[in-house]
């Protein structure tokens, strides 16, 4: 019998049983702004029920166990014939099942689409975010497969459905379906040209056989990827069915699963090809161009992911110091706790607004709103994502040794951090890409500034910042080396404008003084104390108030 040396107090209760939708006043605002009346309703109905699951304790621990227990590899059978299967745990097939209930690969074909999907992923990923890569992926599949009509009219109303089944079976069998892509190998990694990955033209039309590998293919499970390989006129993008229309097993010899740092719910793989049957999507020796919408929206979701990992340290930064007591209070009520909280808090809601003015450029789909695309995606997935570490690093730092222990989620969320911002091309792959848009498309950038020039003459560090970021854009002769320096200040630039149009004047004026006027330290907590603080660190808060 244990004896009873103290009473328990002053810990923190979880947070739990709260709307994950409703309590993030930024995404609510931001979904109120870009959805039109028609369509707020239901979608706010949609997100404010996901935002309820996504608070419940059985979706937090349907997290947890995800992470828990990650997916095993069966390569064979008891009997030694290749099974090549993932093998996960109940309940990642509920956190995905939910998603793909919720509208979550369904984005491309219904009213403010990608607003609606962006924010319910942005809501729901926080319970777990390694099952949000299948449904990235099977989102980002679409616009690449409509480069061959045939293809999307057979496709995509399985992957943007509503209903989720797993295992492998013939695609017309099931009611929806899941998409993976494979496009790195051992000897490029980014450099996606210098691929070795053959195909074979077959005698039936638009019908190859792949020979090769390749070293991170994700979302192993799906039932279809989209595959990089060289055909003999150029690198190509290729459809590789699991199952094949006859129901056998596609040529899939999945060689071992990835040990990641984070992101341990989800699957990510290496894979031999060795006479895989595959069929053509877009031209010949035209892949990249193919695949380039896909890597578009999952860039995209990496701005969204990011903000969504940020957004639920953050709300459980302020949880624990609206509860735990040190030095005579509350921790939320010390001037320098305030501080380190709402600098965190700026740059989350930063973040959010960010990633939703992105997904309404999708809905509108106009000539000016691709051309904004084209330089801010690359530009916010450049910064968020760096951000997004720092910003997990100094919330956990928030609760203390607490936050240091497996139990708070903190170290989970720390290990998710950095995938964004390696996904999809790593930071300096965004800000080639940046400079290339610069150099070749001035379109995409008179967008860019028009964008930004929304908010000119609303407060003088802006205007300052946009001042100095046109004179860096004058010169782009050897641009490289500052590459960086310049996509961190369009980036801000970008997000400065957004937050004095739209956001509350507390929350605009410490962004502006902080990020664009200077008056900021190098970490975290040393914004200019005359700032009206406890109202940025109040309007974070996640709970009913």
């Amino acid at each position: 019998m244990a004896a009873t040396t103290h009473t328990v107090t002053n810990q923190v209760p979880p947070l739990v049983g709260y709307d994950v939708y409703a309590t993030d006043r930024a995404l609510t605002e931001a979904v109120e702004r870009h959805i039109g009346p028609e369509d707020l309703d239901e979608a706010r109905s949609e997100l404010e029920t996901l935002g309820v699951a996504a608070g419940s304790a059985q979706a937090q621990a349907w997290g947890a166990q995800a992470n828990e227990n990650p997916p095993k590899l069966r390569t064979h059978d008891r009997y030694g014939h290749r099974l090549d299967e993932v093998e996960f745990h109940p309940s990642w097939h509920r956190l995905l099942g939910h998603a793909v209930s919720a509208g979550l690969t369904d984005a491309w074909g219904r009213p403010a689409g990608h607003v609606r999907r962006a924010a319910g992923f942005l809501v729901w990923t926080q319970t777990e975010a390694g099952h949000g890569c299948p449904l990235s992926m099977t989102h980002a599949a679409v616009p690449a497969l409509r480069t061959d009509p045939a293809l999307a009219a057979e496709w995509e109303p399985l992957l943007t459905s509503h209903v989720y089944e797993e295992g492998l079976r013939p695609a017309p069998e099931k009611a929806g379906v899941l998409f993976g892509m494979g496009m790195t190998e051992k000897q490029g990694g980014t450099d996606v040209r210098s691929n070795t990955t053959r195909a074979e033209p077959l005698a039936g039309d638009g019908e190859y056989l792949l020979t090769g590998h390749k070293w991170f293919c994700s979302a192993p499970m799906s039932d279809g990827f989209l595959v990089l390989a060289q055909a003999p006129g150029g690198l190509s993008c290729f459809l590789v069915p699991r199952v094949l229309p006859d129901g056998a097993r596609n040529v899939f010899a999945i060689q071992r699963l990835k040990d990641k740092l984070g992101n341990r719910s989800n699957a990510s793989c290496e894979v031999e090809f060795d006479g895989t049957w595959a069929r053509l999507v877009g031209e010949e020796g035209r892949g990249v161009r193919t695949i380039i919408e896909m890597v578009a929206a999952t860039r995209l979701d990496c701005v969204v992911g990011s903000a969504a990992l940020m957004r639920q340290a953050v709300a459980q930064a302020i949880h624990h110091s609206a509860y735990r007591s040190a030095f005579g209070g509350l921790l939320i009520e010390k001037p320098l706790m305030r501080n380190v909280l709402a600098d965190l808090a700026l740059e989350s809601e930063a973040a959010t607004t960010l990633a939703l003015r992105l997904a309404a450029a999708y809905d509108a789909d106009t000539e000016e709103e691709r051309a904004f695309l084209r330089i801010a995606v690359p530009a916010a997935k450049y910064w968020v994502t760096k951000r997004c570490t720092a910003v997990v690093g100094e919330a956990l730092e928030c609760l203390g040794g607490n936050g240091y222990v497996e139990e708070s989620g903190m170290p989970r969320l720390l290990r998710e951090a950095p995938l964004n911002s390696i996904w999809e091309g790593s930071g300096n792959v965004q800000a080639l890409d940046v400079l290339r848009a610069l150099q070749r498309e001035p379109q995409a950038l008179n967008a860019f500034l028009r964008e930004v020039g929304k908010a000119r003459g609303q407060d003088h560090r802006l205007d300052a910042a946009i001042k100095d970021l046109l004179t860096e854009l004058a010169d782009l002769d050897a641009a490289e080396a500052r590459a960086r320096r310049l996509v961190e200040r369009m980036a801000l630039v970008l997000q400065g404008s957004l937050l004095l149009r739209w956001a509350p004047p507390e929350v605009a004026d410490a962004f502006c003084a902080s990020r664009l006027g200077g008056d900021w330290g190098s970490a975290f907590g040393t914004l200019p104390h005359s700032l009206d603080l406890a109202s940025v660190v109040e309007r974070a808060r996640a709970q009913d108030r």
